[in-house]
C-alpha cells in the first residue's frame, strides 16, 4: 500500500470516528465504560433503556440542546 493510500485510509478513519462521535454512536459504549470503571458491581442499563432515558431527559429540558 502506498503512502497516499495509507494517508487516505487514515483520513477516512478519522472522519468516520468524528462523525460517529458527533452523531452519538459512541455514547452508550462510553456510558458502559464509565459505569464499569466508577461503579463496579452495579447494574448497567441496557442500550434500549439508556437511549430511552437520555431522550426523555432531552425532551424534559430542551434548553440543554444546541438546536
Amino acid at each position: 500500500m502506498g503512502r497516499v493510500t495509507q494517508s487516505a485510509c487514515r483520513i477516512g478513519s478519522f472522519w468516520r470516528t468524528f462523525v460517529g462521535d458527533l452523531m452519538g454512536d459512541t455514547h452508550y459504549r462510553r456510558y458502559v465504560e464509565h459505569r464499569l470503571r466508577t461503579h463496579p458491581g452495579e447494574p448497567v442499563l441496557s442500550e434500549r433503556d439508556y437511549w430511552r432515558i437520555r431522550h426523555a431527559a432531552a425532551e424534559a429540558d430542551p434548553s440543554a440542546r444546541c438546536c
